[in-house]
Parts: structure tokens; sequence; C-alpha cells
């Protein structure tokens, strides 16, 4: 091991929920560890806006967050999650669905009112957004063990230890040196952007690579408005459209304001590539006046994701709305120079909730105990 290099017995690679629990579970076992992340936050795929001098009149310290991801969690089948809410005390609230749904199709001129539904088992949020858990898990971290901004590129078994090499937004590079190595990043992501040296073993390269990244093909906009009208038209702020450019809309609102709709964009990435940014929030505007009322197309503020044109989301791959969940591809080499040294955590790799927060905090959990286990056997 080379001194000047900063060592950690595991390095996880990617802050989104994986890692972050990843790193939470290995303080508790009092093993040492080291987080990269490439992006200047925390977080991943979760990522929740906080509107200009937003306030909540009930805890005037706690600004709503507005989510451009993942949204909802499941408490009634999602037991790990819900538990892990409650220990870190974070406010919830059941998602808002009183009301009629709103639609358009296209045999009809007009969009028309439907009986609404309510989801069974119930969906529930966060106060402050899904950003509340990545705060609340990163606050409970040592700083100085996770590093932002540090895209990683090479890992290389040298001797005993991995050594990984990263770059900032500077271009410049800097090392680094494990043990084992926790990827908790999208399987096609590492496959197709990490040069490994050795190589993979050719089925795992394949296997990864044909995981769709979730939300990798997804666009997500938020309109925040400083009252619920739909709610006064006796709206539960649902819709769904095939005219769009938003296909699926439903209430965004934080429990005591501000108040918004959210919806996912049907267009297809590449021809959202195609428009601006200006143009596409224009029309997302225009549609959710055309479904709630000319009150729709003038919200107080507005956000817009594009999660694939995300490079730390998204591959060339990542392009069709169609791809869904597919059964977790496996998770570690099963021979070769890399098994029992780099273990893959990202939702994906998930067998029971893949590509849901839940699934995040499931294959970091296997993970550590995976890793654990392996150190075990080395030190008998």
């Amino acid at each position: 091991m080379t001194k000047s290099v900063p060592y950690a017995d595991v390095i996880i690679v990617g802050g989104g929920i994986s890692g972050l629990y990843a790193a939470r579970l290995l303080t508790d076992l009092g093993v040492d560890w080291r987080l990269l992340e490439g992006r200047n936050r925390m977080g991943g795929r979760i990522l929740s806006v906080v509107p200009p001098r937003a306030v909540n009149p009930i805890h005037p310290t706690q600004a709503p967050g507005f989510d451009l991801g993942p949204s909802w969690f499941w408490p009634e089948y999602q037991g790990d999650l819900a538990r892990l809410v409650e220990q870190l005390q974070l406010e919830t609230f059941p998602q808002f669905e009183t009301g009629e749904m709103v639609v358009e199709r296209l045999a009809t001129p007009a969009p028309y009112r439907v009986p609404g539904y309510s989801s069974a088992p119930q969906s529930w949020r966060l106060a402050g957004g899904m950003g509340a858990l990545v705060t609340r898990l990163q606050d409970g971290l040592k700083g100085d063990r996770m590093h932002l901004g540090q895209v990683l590129h090479r890992l290389e078994i040298c001797g005993e230890q991995i050594v990984l090499t990263t770059r900032n937004e500077k271009g410049e590079t800097k090392q680094w040196q494990g043990g084992t190595i926790l990827l908790a990043l999208p399987p096609r992501l590492a496959a197709q952007t990490l040069d490994f040296q050795p190589a993979l073993p050719q089925y795992l390269v394949e296997d990864w690579s044909a995981v769709p990244t979730w939300m990798a093909p997804h666009a997500k906009y938020v309109a925040l408005y400083d009252k619920p009208f739909w709610r006064e038209q006796g709206l539960s702020g649902e819709a769904r459209s095939v005219h769009g450019p938003l296909q699926e809309i439903h209430d965004a609102s934080a429990p005591d304001g501000p108040f918004g709709l959210f919806g996912f964009l049907g267009l297809p990435a590449r021809d959202r590539r195609s428009l601006t940014e200006p143009l596409l929030l224009e029309a997302c505007r225009e549609q959710l006046g055309r479904l709630f009322g000319m009150e729709a197309t003038g919200p107080v503020t507005e956000y817009y994701k594009d999660w694939a044109a995300d490079p730390f989301t998204a591959t060339a791959a990542d392009t069709h709305i169609g791809d869904g969940h597919v059964p977790a591809p496996r998770a570690a080499p099963e021979e070769g120079p890399w098994a029992g040294r780099i273990y893959a955590i990202g939702s994906e790799w998930a067998r029971e909730f893949p590509g849901y927060v839940a699934g995040a905090l499931e294959s970091a959990t296997i993970g550590v105990n995976r890793i654990c286990l392996n150190r075990e056997d080395r030190n008998r």
C-alpha cells in the first residue's frame, strides 16, 4: 500500500441512497470506509428542490422540498424503509388523492373528468421531499470520509489492494486505495463507463449492460402555486393524457404549502433533445391549463429535470420509456481476480424492490453483509 494514497478497507463508489446506507451500516459495524461521488451533491437519483423563500408555517425552520426524482414509498410493504424513516425521525404524509381525475384521450375533443381512485397500499411522501432522507443519512456520517466531485474512471487490482483513479471537474486525477469495493452505481453505467483492470468477466459485463437504468429515460416537471385551486374544483390533481407532453400527473403539494402539480413527460428522450427547455416548459403549462383551468398556466415557480441528459444516470442505451424493472443481475463475479473484491449495491441489483428507494436499502444491506462475510473468511 502506498501511504500517500488515501486508503480505506471498503471504498463505496456512489453517494445515492445505496451508498449512504452502506456507509451507515459499515459505521455501525466499525468498518473503515470512504465514499466517492462523481456529482457535487449526494443523493444520486434523489433530487429535491426547495423553492425560494418557501417556509413551512408550522415548522419555520423546515422548508418544503419537491422531488424531481422518486417521490413515494409504501410503508405497508416496504418495511425496512419505513423503519429507517422512523429511526431517522422523518415526518411523513399520505399522497393526496381525494377527488376526480382528468383524462385526455385521442377520441375526445376535450379533457373530461372520471372518478378518482386511491392507491392500495397507500403511497406516502416525506416532509421536505425524499432529499430529507439523504440529508439525515448524510448528517449521521463522518464528512471527511465522503468525497464529492470525484468521477471514477479506472479500478485496478494491485497486489492485495485495489487502486481507483478519479477525475474532478478540472480534469485533475487522484488515486485511492481499498481492500474491497462496493459499487453503488446503476449496472449499465458501471459496465459502460468504468475501466476494470483486469477486465470483468464478459458474462458480468453483458448482464449489467442489459439492465435498464431506472429513471434514466424519464423527465419530470413540477409547477408550484400559492393555492391548490384544483382541489377547490373537486379534483385530485391526477391526470392521464395521450396528448402530452405530460403523460401522468399528480398532486405534488407540501402539507402546508406551497401547493403543486408534477408530471412525467411522455416524450421519448430523443424527441426531448430536439426541443429547447423553454418550449417544453411552455407546453407543460399550456397542458395544465387545458386540464385544470387557466390558473394552472401561471405557476409561481416551476422545475424540470431530464434524467436522460444526466451523465451520472443515463447512457446512450437508456432512451426507451417503456423499459421498466427487470430481474436483478448478478452483483459480483463468481470467479477470477475480482471475485470477493467487488460487490454491486445499486437499486437495480435489489431482488424484491429493484429500482425503488426500498431496493437501494435492500441491495446495500446484502452487499455489506456479503463483504463482511468475505472479511471473516479471509481472517480465519
